[in-house]
């Protein structure tokens, strides 16, 4: 269980996330009418942020949640949380060059839709919003997974939403850690695999990573999207094409990828060994690691003091 950090986000104010309050007449926190979105933060900097506000930018239009003035708000909502869990970790105040430097973090975003329901009240604003630092968690070198079929339906029409309804993911989950797994591997209705109920997955063969579609019921992961992006660049071939619990058993190695996981070896589908990690899972961890290390620099460069010659003292 991550550890989640002193201070927190709560429409756009940075307060103690232990003094948080929210209302049952909120619809959405009653009925998971809502969004949320898992990033990472790197040296200070959350990782692909403008990728996780376009993907809950699109969750919202089709949850119908009243979400752009969060979303509006994000950016400077980051820098004040980053500076103040920095500070607060480090007992001293957050600089450009002080601890925020070295906060390496997971973060959570939440927005919940507040009208709507049987029981709602007058004044109550459209939505809430929220936003939380934890510790990172160590989840391993390898991980194992327990095959559930149907588990993703992907011609349904909020398949690839991230929405609060969460509930039939973490109950998958729950099911294969009772039975000794790290994860359930979801398939859709034609029997291909989905995803993980919080991670993507690709598989090599021949030279060549593979991954499902997002027609297959796949979320669009932001790591998933970095790997994509950054193997094209480095020239190693990629597709995105229907896999079958076969087609992973037959591979030549098999790996999952998330925000909180970055890059992680499977070694077994439900009883069947997969062979150990190999050039294709290095390569995909080191393209990701390129991926943030370059946004990591952009960013410093973008927000560093620009000095124009011949000014100022």
């Amino acid at each position: 269980m991550a550890k989640v950090h002193r201070w927190a986000v709560h429409n756009g104010a940075v307060v103690e996330a232990d003094g948080i309050g929210l209302s049952a007449f909120q619809t959405g926190l009653l009925s998971g009418w809502g969004l949320f979105s898992t990033l990472r933060i790197y040296a200070g900097i959350p990782f692909a942020l403008e990728d996780h506000i376009a993907r809950l930018r699109g969750d919202a239009e089709r949850l119908f949640v009243p979400a752009e003035a969060a979303l509006a708000a994000l950016p400077e909502a980051f820098a004040a949380l980053i500076a103040r869990n920095a500070a607060d970790a480090a007992g001293n105040p957050a600089t450009a060059a002080g601890p925020a430097a070295g906060f390496n973090a997971m973060a959570r975003v939440y927005v919940i839709r507040n009208r709507g329901g049987l029981f709602d009240r007058p004044g109550q604003r459209e939505a809430d919003w929220l936003v939380f630092t934890a510790d990172l968690r160590e989840w391993g070198p390898t991980a194992k997974l327990r095959v559930v079929p149907h588990g993703r339906h992907a011609a349904a029409p909020l398949a690839a939403v991230k929405s609060l309804s969460w509930a039939a993911n973490l109950a998958c989950l729950e099911a294969a850690r009772r039975d000794g797994f790290d994860d359930a591997l979801l398939l859709n209705e034609r029997g291909e695999v989905a995803e993980c109920t919080s991670a993507n997955i690709f598989a090599a063969r021949g030279g060549v990573l593979y991954t499902p579609p997002r027609d297959s019921g796949a979320l669009a992961g932001v790591s998933r999207k970095a790997i994509l992006a950054g193997c094209a660049r480095a020239g190693t071939p990629v597709r995105e094409a229907p896999l079958r619990r076969e087609d992973l058993l037959q591979a030549d190695e098999v790996f999952i990828t998330s925000t909180t996981r970055e890059v992680q070896a499977v070694s077994q589908l439900d009883d069947a060994a997969l062979p150990p990690p190999g050039p294709m899972t290095a390569q995909a961890r080191a393209v990701l690691r390129g991926e943030v290390e370059n946004y990591v620099a952009a960013q410093r460069r973008a927000a560093a003091p620009r000095v124009i010659r011949g000014v100022g003292a």
